[in-house]
């Protein structure tokens, strides 16, 4: 999937007040119960195929896309008191499909119609038919993160069922979506797509904003809400959706999360770059139904990997970018420093299944290589009906779930004497469980195919937390699994730091 980076160079689309106040006959009532039942009967018919753009629209170049934005100081509600600003996209290029957007105000739903006269272009647009199928291909969501009176951007809808959220001081990383389908499976994933939205005029002074999607795919149909709540340094979303299973589907995951990881000082040697370190996020989050905290360090690997963490009822999850540093990716224009974390914590009890992690190869950081879900262990059956919630964090740095000090990174490679040893190292922030002497520390560090050394821990000077260290000799063994933890007083200190080696 490629990344979605052109969102924010668009410019900002947004539609003109007069197109907002139409013509109340054409309003339909509107309620989330409503919604669901017109999930629940579009399910029960067959799978439509949605039409697509005129061709001229689609064969349309990155630049020539940007060439045509909608008049961002008429978005909707614009003149207006009220806490949101909408602006919509235009079709074309990656997105050859239109949605449906609706304006919910005063218990009443109404469609925006398409009007192409609505944006400005340079001199380098294409002339484009206005015939066919055209229509919006997504909406963005507009606040007063910072000022009063300045509405900057926070939230986007487009492609698929993806979204993506910032929180203040953030720019566009990782995407969410509605659901994932087959990853990773033998026969190719499917991606449902949201194909109608619902979004809510605002009561005046309310700091939440809510927006509804229909989703359709050959395989199911849902309906979701999202309530989202920009905050500042984080930005809340509730999530609540109902699905619809077309056929029984064994191999779903709930709460999807898409990023990109390319390299870091784990596989830095494969790499000729002169950043340090490239990716949207460094690592999986977990605290598990039993309440231990993991860190599991993402890869790049050779080939397609899945691993799954097991659990019932997980208490939370979630793809996060550790290092905050400008110097540790030296990127000055892609900013990787300033990419959002995200953390999902369940609205009810999930029952049993997995955490499941899929790290995809890729040789560009334009693609989506990673993605992470919870997948129920029992399969969702044909003709049934499923609700799941959860809330979203998305913020700079997640905050701790448990009293242990976190992983700051990991660093695998050769050491001084450049033999076939590998030396793997990580750093642990500081933290209060941890005691002044760290001789005090009882080390824990397991494979499962592997001989690795004792460990040893010392204090490094720069984060002034302690640093683990330990080898191993691979041989024959192409791929293993690691484990380390570090006790004190017979009691866990810091998080499981978890890692897939492959040769």
């Amino acid at each position: 999937m490629i990344r979605r980076d052109l969102l924010k160079s668009v410019a900002a689309f947004a539609l003109c007040p007069v197109l907002a106040r139409a013509d109340e006959a054409a309003s339909m009532p509107f309620s989330k119960q409503g919604l669901i039942d017109l999930a629940r009967d579009i399910a029960g018919k067959p799978y439509a195929k949605r039409a697509t753009v005129p061709q001229a629209w689609q064969d349309m170049s990155y630049d020539e896309y940007r060439s045509i934005w909608f008049r961002s100081r008429d978005a909707i509600w614009s003149d207006t008191d009220y806490p949101l600003r909408l602006d919509l996209f235009h079709p074309g290029l990656y997105f050859p499909n239109t949605v449906e957007v609706n304006l919910v105000e005063d218990g009443k739903s109404r469609v925006l119609p398409f009007d192409f006269s609505l944006f400005d272009k340079t001199d380098m647009a294409p002339d484009l038919p206005l015939d066919g199928h055209l229509g919006y291909s997504g909406v963005r969501l507009r606040a007063e993160l910072e000022k009063p009176g300045i509405f900057q951007e926070y939230a986007v809808f487009q492609g698929a069922s993806y979204f993506r959220v910032i929180a203040r001081d953030l720019v566009y990383g990782l995407s969410a979506r509605g659901l994932a389908v087959n990853t990773a499976a033998p026969e190719g994933e499917e991606f449902p797509d949201f194909t109608r939205f619902w979004i809510e005029r605002p009561a005046m002074g309310a700091t939440t904003h809510k927006i509804h999607a229909l989703m359709e795919s050959p395989s199911v149909t849902g309906i979701y809400h999202f309530a989202l709540r920009p905050n500042g340094k984080a930005t809340d979303v509730e999530v609540s959706c109902t699905l619809f299973p077309r056929v029984e589907l064994d191999n779903i995951g709930i709460a999807p999360l898409t990023s990109m990881f390319f390299f870091d000082e784990t596989n830095r040697n494969r790499f000729d770059d002169f950043r340090p370190a490239v990716h949207d996020s460094d690592g999986l989050s977990i605290l598990n139904g039993r309440g231990e905290m993991i860190w599991r360090p993402l890869a790049n690997p050779r080939d397609v990997q899945v691993s799954s963490f097991v659990d019932e009822n997980p208490q939370g999850f979630g793809l996060a970018q550790r290092e905050r540093r400008f110097s540790d990716f030296a990127d000055l224009e892609a900013l990787y420093h300033k990419r959002p974390s995200l953390w999902i914590t369940p609205g009810e009890d999930w029952g049993r299944g997995a955490i499941t992690l899929v790290e995809i190869p890729t040789d560009k950081e334009i693609y989506d290589n990673i993605v992470a879900y919870w997948r129920p262990r029992d399969p969702l059956a044909a003709g049934s009906e499923h609700s799941f919630s959860y809330h979203m964090t998305w913020v700079d740095q997640i905050e701790a779930k448990k009293p242990v000090a976190q992983v700051l990174n990991t660093r695998i490679g050769k050491g001084f004497t450049h033999n076939e040893k590998k030396i793997v190292t990580v750093d642990f922030a500081p933290h209060e469980a941890l005691p002044d002497d760290l001789e005090n520390l009882v080390i824990h560090v397991s494979s499962n195919r592997l001989e690795v050394s004792e460990g040893l821990v010392q204090r490094n000077p720069d984060t002034g937390g302690p640093r683990l260290a330990f080898s191993f000799q691979a041989g024959d063994v192409t791929a293993a699994e690691l484990r380390a933890q570090l006790f004190y007083q017979g009691r866990s200190v810091t998080e499981v730091w978890l890692y897939r080696w492959t040769a």
